[in-house]
């Protein structure tokens, strides 16, 4: 396992996010979540199930430098984090001109309307309502990450 430090805080980095060959295409996806035991949750159903590399943040501030720095074609995102909430963490993300077209999943127990309206305006690419169904992420994971991805070549 590879870490790196940031502000002060642990950046988790569980597999490395790169391309092996230029034949190869691992995916990887940016799990933010500030809850030890939900990144573990996100963690094993992407590893398992999709072979996929993740790279754990667990506040906003953590998101930014980490989407900036690893190739990232994934963000699930969490709203409600400390030092930087979800909120501006997708923001700022999106107003980079390397991290501007990463999809992002904002993730949220918060079902509401308004809640949804401020995910995207930040401009988050979908809203997921908690708890939701290991079956109905499996889908949206092979949604952003290999049918949209099938045809296009990747550029390092």
């Amino acid at each position: 396992m590879t870490s790196t430090i940031v502000n002060q805080t642990h950046i988790l980095v569980t597999s490395q996010c790169t391309t092996d060959s230029a034949n190869t295409f691992q995916p990887c996806v940016l799990v933010v979540e500030d809850h030890d035991d939900t990144r573990l949750m996100l963690r094993t159903m992407l590893e398992t199930r999709r072979s996929v590399a993740v790279v754990e943040a667990e506040n906003g501030e953590m998101a930014i430098a980490l989407a900036t720095n690893v190739r990232i074609d994934l963000i699930l995102m969490d709203t409600d984090l400390p030092l930087l909430d979800g909120y501006t963490a997708t923001s700022r993300i999106r107003e980079n001109a390397r991290t501007h077209e990463i999809p992002i999943v904002m993730m949220s127990g918060h079902a509401e309307p308004a809640a949804q309206l401020k995910a995207f305006a930040a401009g988050c690419t979908e809203y997921l309502v908690k708890p939701f169904s290991l079956e109905g992420l499996d889908s949206l994971v092979n949604r952003y990450l290999y049918v949209s991805k099938a045809n296009l070549p990747r550029a390092s």
